[in-house]
């Protein structure tokens, strides 16, 4: 259950409600979660530093800090299983990096043991151990608490290599290698990753030696930066550039000329399934020959690639919105479907309430491309895809059922949920929305921000009887939410591959399981 995203599993002593004035967003009454899952909704709704809707950077930083310190100190057994599938299982690199970091600080200051391993489990890219010292000295200073410093060093040892050095090693960053390597004396795990670390701190201190003899890729590397600048446009083997160690990027850079086709035919076989994924529109305007064109189809449609890229539904939209040649279409839809294969096939009758408010046309991808309503409208369209006698429904001020096309792929009804003007942009009437479209059905789903507007009732899921599971998806980790999270009322955080998965395990099991 590595990828699930759980539900909230808080009994009703712990949710505080209107009694106590507390509200939604909209003034609707609120409901207030206990500390884990608060700290689980937030963490896995959080692009840190990012203003939401409701909720300014600061405020909702400082929330996530507290909880942290909190459940850090109070259950570090589950903290110290949090963490680590928050990176892993829900693929969140900023948030963990902090989660991690303000855990240790907290559990140091309480004297809580545990910390190095969380702070090593949180950093899984070779660039992490620097923005995690990033983080830490802009915030708390030079003085690294002794876990916090070895759990960064065991880091460096798993993920410090020549290519990782020549990828993100970069001069624009304000913590480079070699500062890493200066602070937290990692312990070489063999000779050839010594040369490594003395040639990183060469690099930093801008020491004109050459890469040690056993460092291959930077010598390959040192030999192409060599060549004159007119010379570069000609060097266009695979081999070549992959024995160097050269991404598209290094390569864009490298040639100091605009890719063109024999540029990006040439790196294509050494790019990763995302990067192929975000460079789709970049491969059809440098005119790439449609035999290449094939090969990176079949690879972002190849299950087993899909399984390992972990790439969520929503960048299959992204690109989808992006590539404008239609020989893109299908090698995505397969994609999609096959990055869906958790989805459950669910039976009896489903509602799915896709919440197309105002407030979320709130970005949901740091670079603002997808937003809150991009992402249920794709989730709430590929649960229907698989439901046995699914009701898809917009709502705002008003509401209107998406009627389903035997046979349509998953993205071509998105494309058409978005041009029929199923996204209104009012404001978050979810009780009526409930009412009005509840008719017997066997669960109800609602995909939202949980910022309801007040129109009298303490539950938007009053109208739908206790024994009918209601599922909601917050895709914003507001504070106060819509509904007790307690019987068969059930609340998640964000949304990932594996996500709906949880729907029939909590329909045939208990009600107590986190994932992880």
């Amino acid at each position: 259950m590595g990828d699930v995203v759980a539900k909230f599993n808080t009994r009703p002593r712990q949710n505080r409600h209107e009694a106590e004035g507390i509200v939604t967003g909209e003034g609707a009454p609120g409901f207030i979660r206990e500390p884990r899952a608060e700290l689980f909704l937030l963490a896995v709704s959080n692009m840190v530093g990012e203003d939401t809707f409701y909720e300014g950077a600061a405020d909702r930083d400082a929330r996530f800090r507290e909880l942290i310190a909190t459940v850090a100190v109070t259950d570090p057994e589950w903290f110290g299983r949090f963490v680590p599938w928050l990176r892993t299982g829900a693929m969140l690199r900023s948030a963990t990096v902090v989660a991690a970091l303000e855990g240790a600080r907290a559990q140091v200051a309480a004297g809580v043991p545990g910390s190095r391993a969380i702070v090593d489990a949180a950093l899984q890219r070779a660039d992490e151990p620097g923005e995690a010292l990033a983080y830490w000295l802009g915030r708390h200073g030079r003085a690294l608490p002794k876990p916090v410093k070895r759990g960064i060093a065991d880091a460096v040892a798993r993920l410090y290599h020549e290519r990782s050095l020549l990828k993100y090693d970069s001069e624009g960053s304000a913590v480079r290698f070699g500062d890493v390597i200066d602070l937290t004396h990692p312990r070489a795990k063999d000779e050839r990753q010594g040369d490594l670390f003395r040639h990183a701190l060469d690099r930093r201190h801008k020491r004109d030696n050459p890469p040690p003899a056993s460092l291959t890729v930077l010598a390959a590397r040192v030999e192409l930066m060599a060549l004159p600048i007119e010379q570069r446009r000609e060097v266009n083997d695979p081999a070549v550039l992959g024995a160097a160690g050269m991404t598209w990027e290094a390569l864009a850079g490298w040639r100091q000329t605009s890719m063109d086709a024999a540029a990006w035919e040439a790196i294509i076989p050494t790019m990763g399934y995302l990067a192929l994924l975000r460079n789709l529109r970049n491969f059809d305007q440098a005119g790439v020959s449609d035999a290449v064109a094939e090969r990176v189809a079949a690879k972002l449609s190849d299950p087993g690639e899909v399984a390992r890229s972990r790439v969520l539904p929503m960048r299959f939209l992204s690109a989808y919105n992006a590539a404008p040649s239609l020989r893109w279409a299908y090698p995505l839809e397969r994609a999609l479907q096959q990055a869906l294969t958790n989805v459950p096939a669910l039976d009896a009758r489903t509602l799915i309430l896709i919440d197309t408010s105002g407030s979320m046309n709130s970005a949901f991808s740091k670079d603002g491309t997808l937003r809150c309503w991009d992402a249920a409208t794709v989730f709430g369209l590929a649960l229907a895809a698989r439901a046995h006698d699914p009701t898809v429904v917009s709502f705002s001020n008003a509401t209107a059922v998406f009627p389903a096309v035997a046979g349509e792929s998953v993205l071509a009804a998105v494309r058409r949920f978005k041009d029929g003007g199923y996204f209104y942009g009012g404001g978050t009437e979810t009780e009526e929305a409930v009412r009005a479209h509840y008719d017997g059905h066997d669960r109800v789903v609602i995909l939202t921000d949980e910022q309801a507007h007040r129109h009298g009732s303490v539950d938007v899921a009053a109208a739908v009887p206790a024994q009918v599971p209601v599922y909601t998806w917050n895709l914003a980790g507001y504070r106060v939410g819509h509904t007790p999270t307690v019987g068969n009322r059930h609340t998640f955080g964000g949304l990932s591959d594996a996500a709906f998965a949880m729907i029939p395990l909590i329909e045939a099991t208990s009600h107590h399981h986190w994932p992880f």
